[in-house]
């Protein structure tokens, strides 16, 4: 089936789906859009019978397959190629299950507050219950496993909240999702994840401790665990900011126009960038938006290294390559970036050990006609 999603954020920007726990809609995620959604395309999806989604029948089991394959329905039905995926609880699961069966269409993965395996007995007494009585007779003790009792006790409006949306959920279409958990078990699949992942779990979380954040870890090659205190398994309404920034860092935010025009701008000048914009043409607009998202939005703009060694970095290699067209353009943003003429020429002195004297005079020649121009 397709499901219900809400789109936030820049919409040209990278695109971010965010799946949500069991019992929850994607109001879930609200404290995180608006950080997001700068460097972002946010795409929020209820799972069946959730916020907006519509409810599956009465009758019959579902499995953690059916759940994966709504979401990429939905993914077809937005034109979805590939995505970032950051998923909570149910929605990590479904993002492990996403990772080994259609890796084609995962960026990277953030797991939070989730398990590959949960072996007990109680989804299979809460499906029974829920179809017998409702949601109301889970709600205060599904949602009491949420958050710290700190956060419960100074928010009681919170928590009435938190009730009010496991109450409006879809009784059988719940049932549905706690059955496909009780028979799931990602453990055998994890080793198959390529997508670079990122593993967040609560200190305090009651519904899914964190040893089960390290048998992912442990299972997924390179995976980073991460661990936010105080959390428990509604994590993004009890620590937004530390998992907003978890999540900007894993997902490279930044790589969008606005921030690679900011960057090209801070390091080129206006005079140039207006002057590319203004020659700009049917043929070379693409590329130019290429250039501008990733090489400025996300390589420039990144804070691991500075402008002025990023410039030292980019002479050495224009001259290694003899690329003169670029040569001079980068001579001028070198020194925006804070480098002096005699650093520049000491840069290129250095380049000439290990990319020759020809291209290194070459090189020195042009500087030179930029310092007296």
């Amino acid at each position: 089936m397709t499901l219900a999603w809400r789109s936030d954020g820049t919409v040209d920007a990278p695109p971010l789906v965010l799946l949500n726990s069991i019992g929850t809609t994607t109001d879930m995620w609200a404290p995180l859009v608006a950080t997001l959604g700068e460097q972002f395309h946010l795409i929020r999806i209820d799972h069946r019978g959730h916020g907006d989604s519509a409810p599956v029948a009465a009758a019959g089991r579902c499995s953690l397959d059916d759940l994966g394959a709504d979401v990429i329905k939905t993914f077809d039905v937005l034109e979805l190629d590939r995505a970032h995926v950051a998923g909570l609880s149910l929605g990590g699961m479904l993002g492990m299950w996403l990772a080994v069966h259609h890796p084609d269409r995962i960026g990277r993965l953030a797991l939070l507050c989730t398990s590959a395996h949960l072996p007990a007995a109680t989804w299979m007494d809460r499906a029974q219950a829920v179809r017998a009585g409702g949601m109301r007779t889970i709600a205060d003790a599904v949602v009491a496993r949420w958050v710290t009792a700190e956060l419960a006790g100074r928010d009681p409006e919170l928590m009435a909240g938190l009730r009010d949306m496991v109450a409006g959920i879809d009784p059988a279409s719940y049932a549905q999702c706690c059955e496909a958990i009780d028979s799931m078990d990602l453990r055998p699949d994890l080793g198959r994840i390529a997508a670079p992942t990122l593993v967040l779990a609560g200190a305090q979380d009651p519904a899914i401790s964190i040893d089960h954040a390290h048998v992912i870890a442990d299972g997924v090659a390179d995976a980073r665990l991460q661990v936010l205190d105080p959390a428990a398994h509604l994590a993004t309404v009890e620590q937004p900011g530390p998992i907003a920034t978890a999540l900007r860092e894993h997902f490279r935010g930044g790589a969008t126009l606005a921030a690679g025009y900011a960057t090209r701008r801070a390091v080129l000048g206006d005079e140039h960038v207006d002057r590319t914009i203004a020659s700009t043409t049917r043929l070379t607009e693409p590329f130019q938006e290429f250039l501008t998202r990733y090489a400025w939005g996300d390589i420039w703009s990144r804070a691991e290294l500075s402008r002025r060694e990023r410039s030292i970095a980019t002479l050495a290699s224009l001259v290694a390559l003899g690329a003169e067209h670029e040569l001079a353009m980068h001579v001028r943003a070198a020194r925006r970036n804070g480098l002096t003429e005699d650093d520049i020429v000491e840069v290129l002195m250095h380049i000439a050990l290990y990319a020759g004297l020809p291209r290194a005079n070459r090189a020195i020649a042009i500087a030179r006609d930029i310092f007296d121009g």
